[in-house]
């Protein structure tokens, strides 16, 4: 059943997929990672990014096989669902809901840090609520709009994380880098292991989000051949950025100064031209386009998951709707971020733990990204018995390796986090607990909800 009101426009090609599935995730090189370092050190952070880079390269090669298989607007929520049936679909759903509705904010935040450096009276909450009134705005105009400004600012970002590399490696040394990186200390030891462990939510924060271009599976042009490309295309990119951006840094002087804050690269470049160079300042302006692809990307995702969700009936149909003009899920699109804003002034329910805000927010969005992975991959395992012959564009690499592998680290990373973040795990338990009572009263609106499964075989 499908009609004007809740149909998408397939409009994106190749190009815009990539610059979706990077700008998605390229806030990550600028921020957030560093905090890694306050519980890891450099080296053990090195050992927790590198498993890391492993479990999104297998995810991302394993993946691909549910997207162009069943290109739908709820993604991992879809998938589920056809696996495992309405249960399934909600865990997957929400969690997925939960990733994409926390990290805007912790994004925001980091907007607004930027620009306090250039501008130090501003206050960085004002600025990062405005951030969230321009980019609705934005993403309401139209989606091809949206995606093509998306792929301009990622490119810019790129280049200014290159730029960045090259500005401070005359200043880069080996032993700043290695200087205490093992939690703190000059040897390993077993508490470089629990340090390594802890670290792990900052080091899915360089990846986190790529797997928002299935979001835009049905507005995208040939999806089959599409997103297959933009996704292994993506995920290369961010592996060798982000390697990069964190040895860089971390050579750049005394790295421990910049395991806390919200602008690590500003301040490493601080260290080796100085306050006053013009490539400073060049970097917090082109910098803010890495944070800005991302925030302006992720609100595409989350809007997305939204209005699939509501058209499937497990949330109100009242966000089921597109613009009749811009054909976008405007309702959507403003109803996370009223959340997001929210979660920004919301400091007395999020900063816990002795954690920052920003801090915080990533470990909530981590946990939501990590419940949607496992669930993926069981779906694909799954599928792969129930429906053989489900036509299969781009079948798993390596099946069943990579998808096993993605599945076992994801749930290890799982494990690890509700042990490191026992607050925020129980704090994820209550939305998914508050959202399941929604979910089990709800039953009507499902039954009646229109039925916009797009899989390759319909």
């Amino acid at each position: 059943m499908h009609n004007d009101s809740n149909t998408l426009k397939p409009v994106l090609n190749t190009w815009h997929l990539w610059g979706l599935a990077v700008g998605l995730v390229i806030s990550g090189e600028y921020f957030g990672w560093s905090y890694g370092w306050n519980t890891a050190g450099t080296l053990g952070f090195m050992v927790t990014s590198i498993l890391i880079a492993v479990m999104y390269t297998t995810f991302i090669f394993s993946f691909t096989e549910l997207t162009t298989a069943i290109p739908h607007a709820g993604g991992p929520f879809a998938y589920a669902r056809r696996a495992f049936g309405e249960k399934a679909a909600f865990l997957a759903g929400f969690a997925t809901l939960i990733e994409f509705v926390f990290a805007p904010p912790a994004i925001a935040m980091a907007i607004g840090a930027y620009l306090n450096v250039q501008f130090p009276g501003v206050d960085v909450k004002l600025m990062a609520a405005g951030a969230y009134v321009v980019f609705i705005a934005l993403n309401i105009i139209g989606v091809r709009i949206a995606a093509t400004f998306e792929l301009f600012v990622t490119v810019l970002a790129i280049l200014e994380l290159l730029v960045f590399m090259g500005v401070v490696s005359p200043g880069f040394s080996v032993s700043n880098f290695v200087a205490h990186g093992w939690s703190g200390e000059d040897h390993f030891s077993l508490g470089s292991i629990s340090g390594i462990v802890a670290a792990i939510p900052f080091a899915i924060w360089f990846f986190l989000a790529i797997e928002g271009v299935a979001m835009a599976a049905e507005e995208a042009e040939n999806p089959k051949r599409t997103i297959p490309v933009a996704y292994i295309a993506g995920i290369l990119t961010l592996v060798v950025l982000a390697m990069g951006v964190m040895v860089f840094a971390g050579g750049a002087g005394d790295w421990k100064a910049l395991s806390n804050i919200n602008d690590p690269l500003p301040q490493a470049m601080k260290m080796v031209v100085g306050a006053n160079s013009g490539w400073l300042h060049m970097l917090v302006w082109i910098g803010l386009f890495g944070l800005i692809a991302s925030f302006h990307g992720i609100i595409l995702g989350y809007s997305r998951q939204i209005f699939a969700l509501s058209r499937a009936g497990y949330l109100p149909k009242y966000f089921a709707t597109v613009h009749p003009k811009f054909k976008t899920p405007h309702r959507a699109i403003i109803a996370g971020g009223i959340v997001g804003v929210a979660a920004i002034f919301s400091d007395n329910l999020i900063t816990i733990g002795g954690q920052t805000l920003t801090a915080n927010l990533i470990t909530m969005a981590v946990f939501g990204a990590i419940v949607m992975y496992i669930m993926s991959m069981l779906s694909l395992f799954v599928l792969r018995k129930n429906e053989p012959n489900l036509h299969r564009p781009f079948p798993a690499m390596v099946y069943p390796l990579f998808p096993a592998v993605a599945l076992v680290l994801s749930s290890i990373s799982l494990v690890t986090m509700i042990y490191y973040n026992q607050l925020l795990a129980g704090l994820f338990v209550l939305f998914l607990a508050i959202a399941f009572a929604y979910f089990m009263f709800t039953k009507e609106h499902r039954a009646t909800a229109p039925d916009n499964m797009v899989t390759a075989n319909s």
